[in-house]
């Protein structure tokens, strides 16, 4: 609604100064101005503009790792996140839309600064209800809307205010319109609420049961309660207090203690969680959906349909008004609890489902409830009495580490819950060997080999007899990106020996024989390799696994090449990186692009496996160190790369190289397959 002269002075400030803070009270409309300025200036940012909420987070620990996801960095390696940032920022031109710094206020502005030094040709827009501090910062506060009155030529029909009010009206009550009969009442409720776009939405709500005159009646009583004879003089957040405080008194009290139980989810939730977590005596499971829909109804909850149902949020500034609410309850510690063993309960039932048919499910499953499964973790680290439980918690979830593109988090995580629980148990094992599965996906060998070791050694002090097989699994996985076959083999078949017999798919028997599959490949062992990797294959095809199925299809690819069956072996390649796109699997698509890269110069197509060579280095990086710094992977990579160059000569190999580095990652990935020729 209007503020063109906002968004002018914005979109100025944004070409002379590199950052741009946005400032104001809650449900000003900060957010949403910074984004329309964003919009209107995307012209003169050749790499896009990206955006990146922070309004989820509890951890300022996390705002490099938040940012490097908005981004769409996969980067899982063990190097610090603002220097993956930095590094991939460095050259290009973009506008970086920082939404929420607030809460973690220190952070963000070491975060921005760190970005801004580093990559000149990026500019930064934050919003936050104070300015950052960083040297150069130019803060821009947004105002409340005008209301009528503050300017004596204006018609009252087009003041802004008036506008807003009336276009979420209509959206309220059919047919509503701002006419002679309530514009009076419209223009002093408008003045009343200052302006202020969420206390004009809240009160727009209203009008399922009120008239104009009789919202803004009962508003002004409410004031005159708050503010005694200063009704005229009240501060904009208490304004905005006043018009939530308001639409809280107008909820059932049922709904009121929702409300306020509801505010201890991050981000969206979904009815089952809202069910388990918030019912109880005075509160029967039963009418849960009842109070949802009357919430929704109010405009307290938001809904958003997915494909699997309706998921609901709290606008964060209502949000926070129900944590007060449950604070002075004095709930607030029995629902972290609560809201945790819910999260619980669900990552044990997607660690038992991983290695089955609805597989595909629980990955996009966890990469949902993200955002909660970091309060759970955030309740459990700050607790020292909650520590053991957070790592049953943190363990539980090493498929959501490895598989769903959260290793780094995984890491940061891990580490801190085993350094709160140094005493040996059986929870702090699993934790060890899950610490070893991250740290062997980051390329961390050596890291990885410390902590299988400390896993096996305690696990002999507990008797954890699973836990010292996997820390003889990892060891293996270890010993084999560090290229000692021989201590790779014996380790990775005595694991796969004791698990032949027991439920452990993954990630201990699967993972084992592709892995014993390739070492065995490294040392021409071919005709056993393939065995493995058919009994492997199906015995994924047998359960419906499809993550681990890609990596075996991967790794048969390689054994029909070296066997010349080079048209088996682009089909297999091909195949396992269709399965990745299922997941998003950015590492595992890259391999198999690696190796799809020295299929085609097998067919004589050097200047296509150049493009491939390009694009898998391109997305190496935004893995975070390519090629696993593994000799096996560097070995293959750097012969292919010198063939190409004798074959196509130096220019035309950099020509065509630097053609596949400008691939985004869904793009090198069809030209792979074979979807899409190369773009000139």
């Amino acid at each position: 609604m209007g503020r063109d002269r906002l968004l002018a002075t914005l979109g100025q400030r944004l070409r002379d100064h590199r950052l741009v803070t946005v400032t104001g009270i809650g449900g000003v409309g900060k957010s949403r101005t910074a984004l329309r300025a964003a919009h209107q200036v995307a012209g003169h940012f050749p790499d896009g503009v990206w955006y990146a909420d922070l309004s989820r987070l509890q951890d300022p620990f996390m705002v490099a790792h938040a940012v490097n996801a908005a981004l769409g960095i996969a980067d899982q390696s063990a190097r610090p996140e603002a220097d993956t940032l930095a590094e991939w920022l460095g050259d290009r031109e973009l506008l970086l839309v920082i939404d929420s710094c607030e809460h973690v206020l220190t952070a963000a502005a070491e975060l921005i600064e760190r970005i801004l030094r580093a990559a000149p040709g990026v500019r930064v827009l934050a919003t936050s209800r104070q300015s950052l501090g960083v040297p150069g910062e130019q803060s821009v506060p947004v105002p409340p809307l005008a209301v009528p009155g503050d300017d004596g030529a204006e018609s009252p029909y087009v003041n802004e205010a008036v506008l807003l009010f009336s276009e979420r009206a209509a959206a309220v009550v059919s047919g509503f319109a701002v006419d002679e009969n309530n514009i009076l009442a419209v223009s002093e409720l408008c003045r009343r609420l200052d302006g202020i776009p969420l206390a004009l939405e809240l009160a727009a709500v209203r009008l399922r049961a009120l008239s104009v005159e009789q919202i803004l009646a009962l508003l002004t009583d409410r004031f005159s309660l708050l503010a005694g004879a200063s009704r005229t003089a009240l501060p904009r957040h208490q304004t905005l207090r006043a018009a939530i405080g308001w639409s809280h008194e107008l909820c059932e009290p049922a709904e009121r203690l929702l409300w306020a139980r509801l505010s201890i989810f991050s981000g969206d939730f979904e009815l089952e969680a809202a069910s388990q977590v918030c019912s109880g005596d005075t509160l029967p499971e039963g009418i849960i959906m009842d109070l949802i829909s009357g919430l929704v109804e109010k405009s307290i909850l938001l809904s958003v349909a997915e494909r699997s149902g309706s998921r609901y949020r709290l606008l964060d500034t209502l949000r926070q008004y129900g944590l007060e609410w449950l604070d002075k309850l004095g709930e607030t510690e029995d629902l972290r609890r609560r809201h945790r063993d819910y999260y619980l309960a669900l990552a044990e039932q997607g660690e038992m489902a991983w290695s089955g048919p609805r597989q595909v499910y629980w990955f996009g499953r966890m990469r949902q409830e993200h955002d909660n499964i970091r309060a759970a973790l955030d309740f459990c680290l700050r607790d020292p009495q909650e520590a053991r439980t957070g790592l049953t918690l943190l363990s539980s979830l090493w498929f959501m580490w490895v598989a769903c593109g959260f290793a780094r988090e995984g890491r940061l995580y891990l580490e801190r819950a085993l350094r709160a629980s140094p005493d040996p148990s059986r929870q702090r094992c699993k934790a060890l060997w899950v610490l070893s599965y991250v740290r062997s996906a980051q390329g961390d060998t050596g890291g990885a080999l410390e902590a299988a070791e400390q896993c096996a050694n305690d696990a002999v002090r507990v008797g954890d007899s699973i836990a010292v097989i996997l820390a003889t699994k990892m060891q293996g996985t270890a010993a084999w990106l560090q290229g000692d076959l021989h201590k790779a083999t014996a380790l990775l078949g005595v694991a796969i020996e004791f698990h032949r017999s027991g439920r452990e798919l993954n990630p201990g028997l699967l993972p084992a024989i592709v892995e014993l599959a390739v070492v065995l490949t490294q040392q021409d062992e071919l005709e056993e390799a393939e065995s493995l990797l058919r009994d492997c294959r199906h015995l994924c095809a047998e359960r419906g696994e499809l993550w681990l199925r890609s990596y075996a299809v991967w790794a048969t690819s390689a054994i029909e090449r070296m066997t010349g069956r080079t048209a088996d072996a682009v089909f297999s390649a091909q195949e396992a990186l269709r399965i990745k796109r299922h997941f998003h699997d950015v590492l595992g698509a890259v391999v198999a692009m690696e190796t799809l890269s020295q299929l085609a110069l097998d067919q004589g197509d050097a200047a296509r496996a150049a493009r491939i060579l390009g694009a898998a280095q391109v997305n190496w990086q935004l893995f975070g160190l390519p090629l696993f710094g593994s000799p096996f992977f560097g070995t293959e990579h750097e012969q292919c790369v010198k063939e190409c160059k004798r074959l196509l000569g130096e220019e035309a190999y950099q020509e065509a190289y630097l053609q596949g580095t400008r691939m985004e990652f869904e793009e090198a990935v069809g030209y792979a397959m074979g979807e899409i020729d190369a773009a000139g």
